[in-house]
């Protein structure tokens, strides 16, 4: 069904200022956008004029723009409290979108911000954040002196989807800290910034590889490993597991992606897991959660462990 419905965003009675993030795709792809944008909010605006019926109206009831609309693209917007940084949401966009072939094809807006002045001021409000029992994340431009036995690691995300805040990032680094072995070989797919490579090189692993389907994601990934300090961490592209270094199984695999990639993985991640490796999948909605275990489950995989954060769940998992 077609509709452009409006939105309107209120906070305890008084309206707030919003910033609109709108992607259009051919209309063949509606449905994939919708899945990604949905894992931003659930509350949506569809902009999709493809099906209406000029035979079953009135046409001088119809607006002009919307007659004359492009019927082969389709757009999903979502909207964001304009008093919070957004780069996230943008990032996690970019990211996704490159997973499903969408990125030559997806047109982003931005609205209701300047987007010059959002590429600085969202600095502003990324501050040290404090993950799991001892993992402090730093923004590159602030300084911060650990306690005890904190582990400080300094990030500086840029465009790409990693800076701590989000609960998908979350939840997979408070499971690094139970999870990572001293010197054990890990493997990050779909690794954004490069947060969870240096995360699990700072807690003592021994080798790191870190991918991404995104160039510009895995030169943001080399620019802060560069800036970490950390000596052992390769970034490259790769699809998924297309193009990951295949010598010998890893010990330790993140994936921090969506529910869709994950299950797309599932028969193959086995491939690179020993009997005692374990896998730690993020990025799940908790609605989709049982569709994850389901694919996991059928490919030799069992749950050992399930956290979630809000309305989103990370898992532990290892071979029967």
């Amino acid at each position: 069904m077609a509709y452009d419905k409006d939105y309107v965003c209120e906070d305890r009675g008084e309206v707030r200022e919003w910033v609109q993030i709108k992607v259009t795709v051919p209309l063949e792809r509606l449905d994939d956008l919708v899945a990604i944008m949905s894992m931003i909010t659930n509350q949506l605006q569809i902009e999709d004029y493809s099906d209406i019926d000029l035979a079953s109206c009135y046409g001088d009831l119809i607006d002009e723009s919307i007659l004359n609309a492009d019927k082969t693209i389709a757009s999903v917007s979502v909207y964001l409290a304009g008093d919070r940084p957004c780069n996230d949401e943008l990032a996690f966009l970019r990211e996704r979108l490159a997973e499903v072939g969408l990125t030559e094809l997806a047109k982003i807006e931005l609205n209701g911000v300047n987007e010059e002045d959002w590429a600085n001021a969202w600095r502003t409000y990324y501050k040290p954040l404090h993950i799991g029992e001892r993992m402090v994340i730093v923004p590159a431009w602030e300084t911060y002196e650990p306690k005890g036995n904190e582990i400080v690691v300094t990030m500086d995300p840029g465009m790409a989807f990693g800076t701590g805040s989000h609960e998908t990032t979350r939840l997979v680094i408070g499971l690094l800290e139970k999870y990572t072995k001293e010197g054990c070989r890990m493997l990050d797919v779909g690794c954004g910034s490069g947060i969870l490579a240096i995360c699990a090189s700072k807690l003592g692993a021994g080798e790191c590889f870190a991918y991404d389907i995104d160039p510009t994601a895995v030169r943001v990934a080399n620019e802060n490993v560069e800036k970490s300090g950390q000596t052992n961490i390769t970034c490259a592209v790769a699809d998924l597991l297309r193009g990951v270094d295949e010598s010998r199984p890893y010990d330790l695999i993140t994936a921090n992606i969506v529910a869709d990639i994950i299950i797309r993985m599932a028969p193959d991640v086995g491939k690179h897991m020993h009997e005692g490796t374990v896998l730690l999948v993020s990025g799940i909605i908790c609605p989709r959660s049982g569709d994850v275990v389901e694919a996991l489950e059928a490919n030799g995989l069992t749950i050992v462990e399930r956290v979630v954060d809000n309305d989103w769940c990370a898992m532990a998992v290892m071979k029967k």
